[in-house]
């Protein structure tokens, strides 16, 4: 039996916290930026947490224990 492969775009987009929570980068900052306001361009370039019900699937395309 093969290796299981991880999720390539997957493993580009989240990372680990030293607790063990996803981290993941806001949408939605890449184009059309002069209608966004200074404040709201500034707080997409913080990380977030990933949603607890998303967290599963999301372990399965990274394929880590």
């Amino acid at each position: 039996m093969p290796k299981m492969k991880s999720n390539r775009a997957a493993v580009k987009r989240f990372r680990f916290t030293g607790s063990g929570k996803i981290k993941r980068h806001k949408a939605y900052a890449s184009h059309i930026l002069t209608k966004k306001s200074s404040k709201r361009k500034r707080n997409l370039r913080q990380s977030a947490l990933v949603a607890k019900s998303d967290e599963r699937r999301i372990k399965a395309m990274i394929s880590q224990k």
